[in-house]
C-alpha cells in the first residue's frame, strides 16, 4: 500500500539512474550490513546535509524536502534550535536516572500552560512509538479494562503494543499473536464541507465507536489520530465532539496521537484544537526534537496521576536534557516568529493552488488538508489500484528527478508535508514541479 517500495521496476531505474561511484559504494555498504525491510533499506541515495527545506545528495542533487518524516516543522538545521542544543551539550548532556533537569522540568510546565484544562501530567521517552505504548499502560491501570479500540489501517508506531493497536500489513505480517483485545472500527470518511450530507455521514460513521463499545464491552480507550496522517484524513468538528461525548459517557480514554501533526502543522500548536475538544492522553513527538533529536512525550490529566507503584516508561533517556531544550526552542520558534498565523496562510494559498491542479488534471481525485499538511488522491478505482500505484509512483520518481521530494501513501495518496518555514516561492516552485510530474503521467 505503501508508494516507496524498495524493489519495483521504478525504483530499479532510479537505481540505475546513479552514476557517482562514491553514492554506488555506500548504497552497497548500506543493503550488505544493514537488515533488509520494507519501505526502508536497499535506500534511494545516500545524503551529504540537509539545511532548511532542502536535502542534500552526496552526487550533488538538491531537493526540496516535502517529506522529512514529519520531524522538520521549522527545517533542519535549525540553527536557533542547534545553538541551545549545544549550549546544552556543553553543561548537561544526559540526566541520570533518580535526578531531573531545567529544561525538563521547564517543558513540562509550557506543554501544561500550552495545553487546556487539567492535561498537566507529562511523561518523556526517545520516541513517538514509546509514548504510545505508555499512554496504552496508563489506560488500563484508569479502567481496569485491556480492550482498546483503534481504526482499521492505523499506524501508531513499530513496536509489538503499536502494531496491536496500528493495522498496516508491513508491520502486523507474520507478528502475530499481537496484544489480545485490540478492536478495530471504520474510520470516518473524508469531510466534505461542500456537501451538506457529509457531516450527517460522519455522526452516523462516530456510532460505529459507541456500537463497539456496547458489542465489546470491557473497553478501556480509543486511541486514534486526531488527523489521519499518511491519507490526510480530516474528519468534522461534529465527529470528533460525538466521539468526546460518547468516550465520556462510557468511561473511556480517549487518546489522540499526535506524533505527527501536533506543533504547528495544522495552523494549530495542537491538531485537536482545530476541532474544539479535549483528548484524556496527547501523545506527541517527531517534530517535538526539533529535526535534531529523538524524543517523544505523553501528557494527560491531573487526576490520572494515579500509577505511582508501577513505571509506566523508565526509559534511560526519560527527562533528556537535550530532547527537552530542543522542545522548548521549537515552542519558542514556533511562537516568536507567529509560524502558526504563517501556516494557516500558507494552507489557504496551498487550498487554491492544489484545487487548480486538480481542475487541470482528471487523473486527480481529491485534494485535502489543513495548514501544511496535505494530499493529492489519484484515481479512487479499487479495481485498478495497482495500475493507479504505478502512475503514482512514476509521478513520485519524476517529481524527485526535478527535485521534489514527498511520500505516497496508501498506493494513491500523494502526502505534502513541507517544513513550516517554507518560503512562498518553494511553494510555488512545488507547486510547478508537480504540474510538470501530472502533464507527464495525467
Amino acid at each position: 500500500m505503501e508508494g516507496d517500495i524498495n524493489f519495483t521496476e521504478e525504483r530499479a531505474k532510479w537505481r540505475g539512474s546513479i552514476a557517482d561511484p562514491e553514492t554506488l559504494s555506500i548504497l552497497e555498504d548500506d543493503e550488505r550490513y544493514f537488515l533488509h525491510q520494507s519501505m526502508s533499506t536497499p535506500c534511494l541515495d545516500v545524503l551529504d546535509g540537509c539545511r532548511g527545506t532542502k536535502i542534500h545528495t552526496l552526487s550533488g542533487k538538491v531537493l526540496l524536502d516535502f517529506h522529512g518524516n514529519s520531524v522538520h516543522q521549522v527545517g533542519f538545521g535549525n540553527e536557533f534550535i542547534a545553538d541551545r542544543i549545544i549550549d546544552q551539550i556543553r553543561s548537561l548532556p544526559f540526566s541520570p536516572r533518580r535526578y531531573t533537569n531545567l529544561p525538563a522540568v521547564g517543558l513540562a510546565k509550557k506543554l501544561a500552560l500550552l495545553l487546556p484544562g487539567d492535561l498537566n501530567r507529562s511523561l518523556f521517552a526517545p520516541g513517538g512509538t514509546l509514548a504510545i505504548g505508555m499512554a496504552m499502560k496508563l489506560a488500563r491501570v484508569l479502567t481496569g479494562k485491556h480492550k482498546i479500540i483503534a481504526f482499521k489501517d492505523s499506524f501508531h508506531g513499530a513496536s509489538l503494543d503499536a502494531i496491536s493497536a496500528g493495522g498496516e500489513e508491513e508491520f502486523r505480517k507474520y507478528m502475530e499473536p499481537l496484544l489480545p483485545g485490540t478492536i478495530k472500527i471504520t474510520p470516518p470518511s473524508n469531510f466534505i464541507r461542500s456537501d451538506p450530507g457529509s457531516e450527517e455521514k460522519q455522526l452516523q460513521e462516530a456510532q460505529l465507536l459507541e456500537e463497539a463499545i456496547n458489542k465489546e464491552g470491557n473497553i478501556g480507550a480509543f486511541l486514534a489520530e486526531t488527523i489521519r496522517n499518511s491519507d490526510v484524513n480530516i474528519p468534522s468538528p461534529l465527529y470528533w465532539k460525538k466521539v468526546r461525548e460518547i468516550c465520556s459517557r462510557h468511561n473511556v480514554i480517549l487518546i489522540l496521537d499526535e506524533i505527527p501533526t501536533a506543533f504547528g502543522r495544522t495552523g494549530k500548536m495542537f491538531a485537536f484544537q482545530n476541532f474544539e475538544i479535549e483528548p484524556d492522553i496527547l501523545c506527541l513527538g517527531k517534530g517535538l526534537g526539533g529535526g535534531f533529536i529523538p524524543f517523544a512525550a505523553m501528557v494527560t490529566r491531573d487526576r490520572f496521576n494515579v500509577a505511582k507503584d508501577i513505571s509506566l516508561g523508565h526509559y534511560t533517556h526519560e527527562k533528556s536534557p537535550l530532547g527537552s531544550i530542543a522542545a522548548l526552542a521549537i515552542i519558542e520558534l514556533i511562537e516568536k516568529e507567529k509560524i502558526l498565523q504563517k501556516v494557516l496562510n500558507d494552507g489557504i494559498w496551498m487550498e487554491r493552488e492544489l484545487n487548480s491542479l486538480k481542475e487541470r488534471f482528471r487523473c486527480i481525485y481529491d485534494v485535502r488538508g489543513l495548514g501544511l499538511l496535505w494530499a493529492i488522491e489519484l484515481e479512487n478505482d479499487k479495481d485498478g489500484m495497482a495500475e493507479v500505484s504505478v502512475k503514482a509512483e512514476k509521478i513520485m520518481y519524476q517529481c524527485m528527478s526535478m527535485g521534489l521530494n514527498f511520500k505516497v501513501s496508501r498506493g494513491n495518496v500523494i502526502q505534502l508535508v513541507p517544513p513550516l518555514t517554507v518560503r512562498q516561492d518553494e511553494l510555488t516552485r512545488a507547486i510547478s514541479i508537480l504540474a510538470d510530474a501530472f502533464k507527464k503521467f495525467c
